[in-house]
């Protein structure tokens, strides 16, 4: 049986996340609906706003199918905005803000700054041979990782304040990153590092 991602599509950069997973040859569906989850191999969480995602996510009746899964066993992969909704603590956020306690991380919305706060640069990955180069827009950051939590990179020299701070991590089966890889063309090797560390293929 081919292996099927879900992208969880209710807000967000739901179609280059498909894109980046069709080059690599793996199936796609939008999963928009509870029933959309079954069978999946793996969920990717996509950048967008996080707020707004978890509003949806209740309106939709997705709340529960969500944590059910990922409290299953589901592998996830989350960018930016979905970062946000797999960690166990999100700090400068809504009190109602859904998320899923799927990483053991507290991490920061908006931690970079506004939108003219924005950067580009060239990170070290774990598990990747060249650089990547990643855009920081109103991104989250982590703070703190639990035990079991690897940190796959973070901002290198040069960025003030922003120098060191933690921008990719995994732990098990649940890998999460702070900017948006799917966004850059041609970039699909953090969605290979996820179909290889995290879904074992």
């Amino acid at each position: 049986m081919s292996t099927v991602i879900g992208v969880l599509s209710l807000q967000g950069a739901v179609r280059e996340h498909e894109h980046a997973l069709a080059q690599l040859g793996v199936e796609t569906r939008k999963v928009r609906r509870p029933r959309d989850l079954d069978g999946l191999d793996g969920l990717v969480f996509p950048g967008g706003e996080s707020t707004t995602m978890s509003k949806l996510l209740n309106v939709e009746g997705m709340r529960d199918p969500v944590q059910q899964a990922l409290d299953g066993g589901l592998p996830a992969f989350g960018t930016c905005a979905g970062m946000i909704l797999l960690a166990d603590v999100v700090r400068d956020t809504r009190e109602d803000a859904v998320n899923f306690h799927a990483l053991d991380v507290t991490v920061r919305r908006n931690a970079f700054g506004r939108q003219v706060d924005s950067f580009e640069t060239d990170l070290d990955v774990a598990g990747i041979e060249d650089a990547v180069h990643a855009v920081f827009i109103r991104a989250p950051w982590v703070e703190q990782t639990g035990p079991n939590v690897e940190v796959l990179s973070r901002v290198p020299e040069g960025h003030g304040e922003h120098t060191g701070a933690i921008v990719a991590v995994r732990s098990g089966s649940v890998m999460a990153t702070s900017f948006h890889p799917e966004a850059m063309p041609g970039e699909k090797r953090l969605h290979e590092l996820f179909l290889r560390e995290c879904v074992g293929i």
